[in-house]
Formats: C-alpha cells, sequence, structure tokens
C-alpha cells in the first residue's frame, strides 16, 4: 500500500525548483495595496474609472519568461511511486465534461456512473472530482450523483458565447441550480471585456454570484468564472480578467469553454495560477483554478501538477482549489493506473468511451 504522505513528500521534492524572479513579480502588487493578507480592495469597483486603474496598474506579464518557465517546468519528472500519487490525484481532480449538442440522458446517466466508478474493476480508484453539464441535464445527473461527494456542474449562462441578456443568464443559474447543480461554470462577456467596459463584466459575475447565494439549496453552490483565455489575446489580460473575477467573487477561474482554440496552455495557466496565489496574498481569500480544453494525457495532467506545485503552492494540490475539465483525460489516466499496478499496459477498448 503506498504511503499517502510519503509518495506525496516525494513528489514534491522531485518537482521542486527554485522560482525564478519573474514567478515573484505580482509581490509588489501585493504590497503596494497594503500588503499580504491587509489590503482592502472593496473600493476598486466603485467606478469604472477606479476598476480601469487597478486592472491596468497590475504588473504586466513578461511573456517570454512565462512561456519559458512553463516550458522549464514541462520537462521535469518524477519517480514512479510519486507517478502512482500524481495519477490518482489527477483522476480526483477531474471535472468529467460532456457538452456536446448531441448529448442525451442515457449518455450523460453513464458518464455519470464512470465518474463515481472511474475502473470498475478496482475499487480502489478514486473518483473524479464533478461532473460537467449543460443545464437541460442537471435533473438527469442529479439523482445518479446524490449524496456521493461528485460535485455537479453546469454550464450556465448562455454557455459559450454569454451573449446573452442579463435576465437569461440568471433565470440560467437558478435553474441549474434548483435541478440539483451545486456548481455553476459561468461565461464572461469577452466582448464587453475586450472594448474595457470592465466594470460591466465585473457586475454581471457579481449577480450570477448573488444568484448563486440567494439560490438557497443548501450549501453554498460554487462559482467558476471562465475567461475563455484564447480570445483573450494577451497574457496582461489574463491576468486582468483573473483579477476581474475573482474580486467580483469566483470561487474559481477557468481558462476555456474546450470550444474556441487554444484552449488551456500552460503558460497561460502559469499566468492564472500567479494571479490566485497574489490574490490569497492581498486578501486573505483562497480562490481555485482550472484549466479546460486540450489535456488528453497524464503526462498533460503531471505537468500541470508541477507547474501548481511551483506556481501556487501545495496548498492548491487538492480538488477543492485546482480541476481539470477534461473528457478523454480519464481514459488515459486510468490506461497508465493500470500499468503502474500490473505491469501491463490496457488499450483504450478495456475502458468505456466518454
Amino acid at each position: 500500500m503506498i504511503d499517502y504522505l510519503y509518495v506525496h513528500a516525494d513528489m514534491v521534492a522531485m518537482i521542486s525548483v527554485s522560482r525564478s524572479a519573474y514567478c515573484c513579480g505580482m509581490t509588489a502588487t501585493a504590497t503596494r495595496h497594503g500588503g499580504p493578507g491587509t489590503s482592502d480592495l472593496s473600493g476598486v469597483a466603485r467606478s469604472e474609472a477606479a476598476l480601469r486603474t487597478f486592472l491596468h496598474g497590475l504588473p504586466g506579464v513578461d511573456e517570454v519568461g512565462a512561456q519559458g518557465r512553463a516550458a522549464m517546468l514541462s520537462t521535469r519528472s518524477i519517480k514512479t511511486s510519486a507517478k502512482a500519487w500524481a495519477i490518482d490525484q489527477a483522476i480526483g481532480m477531474i471535472d468529467l465534461t460532456t457538452l456536446e449538442g448531441a448529448d442525451t440522458p442515457g449518455k450523460v446517466r453513464a458518464l455519470c456512473a464512470k465518474a463515481l466508478r472511474p475502473d470498475p474493476t478496482d475499487p480502489s480508484c478514486p473518483r473524479v472530482a464533478a461532473v460537467c453539464v449543460y443545464p437541460a441535464m442537471v435533473a438527469v445527473a442529479a439523482p445518479v450523483l446524490a449524496g456521493s461527494g461528485v460535485h455537479l456542474a453546469s454550464v450556465a449562462t448562455a454557455f459559450p458565447s454569454g451573449q446573452a441578456p442579463l435576465p437569461v443568464r440568471l433565470e440560467d443559474t437558478r435553474a441549474a441550480l434548483a435541478d440539483g447543480a451545486d456548481e455553476i461554470d459561468m461565461v464572461i462577456n469577452r466582448g464587453a471585456f475586450l472594448s474595457g467596459r470592465y466594470l460591466e463584466v465585473f457586475e454581471e459575475i457579481a449577480a450570477v454570484r448573488q444568484a448563486i447565494d440567494e439560490a438557497g439549496t443548501g450549501a453554498r453552490a460554487h462559482l467558476k468564472v471562465i475567461l475563455e483565455t484564447g480570445e483573450l489575446a494577451t497574457y496582461d489580460n489574463v491576468r486582468r480578467a483573473s483579477w476581474l473575477a475573482m474580486l467580483a467573487g469566483a470561487d474559481f477561474i477557468k481558462t476555456s469553454t474546450g470550444k474556441v482554440a487554444p484552449a488551456a496552455t500552460l503558460p497561460v495557466t502559469l499566468v492564472m495560477l500567479e494571479a490566485v496565489r497574489d490574490f490569497r496574498a492581498a486578501t486573505g481569500r483562497q480562490v481555485g483554478v482550472k484549466p479546460a480544453g486540450g489535456i488528453r494525457t497524464s503526462k498533460d495532467a503531471i505537468k500541470y501538477l508541477v507547474l501548481v506545485n511551483e506556481t501556487a503552492g501545495e496548498d492548491w494540490l487538492h480538488p477543492d482549489w485546482f480541476r481539470s475539465g477534461a473528457s478523454s483525460l480519464l481514459n488515459d489516466l486510468l490506461m497508465q493506473r493500470t500499468k503502474l499496478k500490473t505491469g501491463r499496459y490496457e488499450g483504450p477498448d478495456y475502458f468505456t468511451l466518454d
């Protein structure tokens, strides 16, 4: 039996490298706004001008530095014992997702069954963190997942474009919560953001946050805010959008809908991890990160775990603070897990299709 604490420490030791000056570049921001845990950012969104001044006052991202650091961290290797821990950790961080126009109740039920027992032949295989479906499918998934500890996420708010009137998006959110969702993945209005209408985006996120908090569905549902980084054009915009979403009440910031290329990338996720790290230093509130789209292999998943550890730190190595939005990733993780346990590599035909 693998000793969890030993393997975790071994993994951290293997992947640990000194953080570069680039990685710590936001320290000045935390200090400028009052220092770790002491900042009062409540007035940042009092006006469009104040919010713009704050967001454009964030340090610019060194594009070459971000790409270089992400590339360097992606080359780190880990021991076999640490790899076993990392694969189980990655499985437990997956938001198992189906977001297709052809989704059916049968497909969603099958996906929920896989979320609960990813490998029916091995009861020791961890469950995934959540199942993510369209609002119309929440009522189908909810009874299957009830009481399991697997979260039920729904992409409300006119996913994937976000281009619907705010009342429609709020009603979409309330309906998903009423049907049993305990996580809402909302998309920001990228048109408004790219036009510089930051306060409008802030107020829309805050309105969804309020709708969630007023839903009265029991435990407070999580809000994941999708930035759609592939449309934001620059790392500076990714950093600004990350801070904007967190200031407005996001519990997670998420890279992508999976419908726009590029989706999740290591450099973009690095910038977002820096943002949540520095947001906690400035405010004392921890926010999660969810890369989504394009993460397909165990190697990819482990690269992201390394990135999390080396950028935000061990506190984020938990499904409460880091998720991967994926569909095909789970099967590859299961194949690698089987190989580590048995020494034999099972082909994809041995696992259900997502």
